[in-house]
């Protein structure tokens, strides 16, 4: 089940509306704030969760007057964030994959919460992405592949999860690199390239980030 969960942090509008269509999610989770953005782009989420310390004061009633949507309410006071409580019911539901959406360009600290949250899906053999204009981040526990013609933007850049990442091996890159050690103090891994029309990744032990990215036009 494609599963999208729309989150309170920066959503730029035009790129959100042009993925949503291309994506075309079968079940929709808005987590706090991300519900403004859901109303906004005439989005209907399946389940809203959070806290709701950052709408407006009765936005969320006023929604549910005029929609029969499951919501979860929670006190600000909690060990989780509204994206993982999110994220965690999603995968309870059944996504076979989610989308991050609202989860960049805003706060640091939560920015970070949601990197770790990947940790999750990864645990419960769901696949993540947290995407927004730029960037496509994913978390791999396992040798995997990725063909030119699907990839995201330019540029691939590869970071530890951990302490890290074993005989990290690439084929068919610009950069191309053979059983190195790739560490948490190592940026050997950012801004490559893919030059032939499939790419693989080996590893054989650690979690591996991938960065699927371009760079912002402007204007």
């Amino acid at each position: 089940m494609r599963t999208l969960i729309v989150s309170g942090g920066t959503i730029d509008r035009d790129f959100a509306l042009s993925f949503i269509r291309d994506y075309r999610p079968e079940y929709c989770v808005a987590a706090d704030r991300g519900l403004a953005f859901c109303e906004a782009a005439g989005l209907q989420p399946d389940y809203i969760v959070g806290d709701f310390d950052s709408l407006p004061d009765g936005r969320l009633e006023q929604y549910l007057s005029g929609h029969d949507v499951p919501v979860r309410t929670f006190n600000p006071v909690k060990d989780a964030t509204d994206t993982e409580i999110a994220l965690r019911h999603a995968i309870g539901a059944g996504a076979g994959r989610i989308v991050l959406l609202g989860v960049t360009g805003g706060r640091m600290d939560h920015f970070l919460a949601c990197l770790q949250c990947l940790h999750i899906s990864l645990k419960a053999g769901v696949s993540a992405w947290i995407v927004d204009p730029c960037n496509r981040i994913s978390l791999h526990d396992r040798d995997f592949s990725i063909e030119r013609k699907k990839q995201f933007g330019t540029f691939v850049s590869f970071f530890p999860a951990g302490e890290a990442v074993e005989n990290l091996t690439l084929e068919g890159f610009k950069y191309p690199l053979h059983n190195h050690r790739l560490v948490n103090a190592d940026s050997l891994g950012v801004s490559n390239e893919i030059q032939e029309e499939t790419a693989r990744v080996f590893f054989t032990s650690g979690l591996l980030y991938m960065v699927q990215s371009r760079d912002r036009k402007n204007g």
